[in-house]
């Protein structure tokens, strides 16, 4: 019985050590899948799940008319997209989905990414869905919420950096309120980039 015991603890410990770290080498990867998308940039060109394969990509929940947390997260993407400029870390994208699509027009998001920098080679600022489009494909995708109320005109929604891999599927999400995880955001990308 003692022996039956022990082979359980094994096995469980055993379990919970490979768990803590995904199949990619990144802890407690997801691996949840990004179904396909074309949705409208802020070139007005139509842009693409198929355009992000064989990269590395961060994505978030943003709109452009944001009281509050919107302007730190975007601050914290551009920094983000900044720093991995300076390590020379090349082929990553990032993709801020417009939670409030009836007013982030592609011009409007064009002007809100340039006040913060963006580098539109690799940054995609999307729109070009219903508002309802959008908070399904938020749920489903990225297990979040985005939610306009009726007469308001602030949306609801998470304020997450996902992290998604070259295969298209979401690895890990981090803080997009703060700096702390840059540091973390970077490993994990590079560890991503060498598979």
């Amino acid at each position: 019985m003692k022996k039956l015991q022990l082979l359980l603890a094994v096995v469980l410990v055993a379990g919970l050590v490979l768990s803590g770290c995904g199949s990619n080498g990144v802890p407690d990867a997801k691996n949840w899948d990004v179904e396909s998308f074309t949705f409208t940039d802020q070139e007005e060109k139509p842009f693409s799940k198929s355009d992000l394969d064989g990269r590395v990509w961060v994505a978030d929940f943003i709109f452009t008319s944001c009281e509050d947390v919107c302007l730190p997260m975007t601050s914290n993407m551009a920094q983000l997209q900044q720093q991995l400029n300076d390590e020379g870390i090349k082929d990553v994208e990032f993709v801020s989905f417009s939670v409030d699509p009836e007013v982030d027009s592609p011009q409007v998001l064009k002007e809100f990414g340039a006040s913060f920098n963006a580098d539109f080679s690799n940054w995609h600022f999307l729109t070009g869905y219903s508002q309802n489009e959008i908070e399904e494909f938020a749920m489903d995708n990225f297990k979040t919420i985005v939610q306009k109320p009726e007469a308001e005109d602030q949306v609801i929604h998470g304020t997450d950096f996902y992290l998604i891999d070259k295969e298209g599927k979401i690895i890990r999400y981090y803080t997009g309120l703060n700096k702390d995880p840059f540091e973390e955001i970077i490993k994990h990308i590079k560890i991503l980039q060498n598979q």
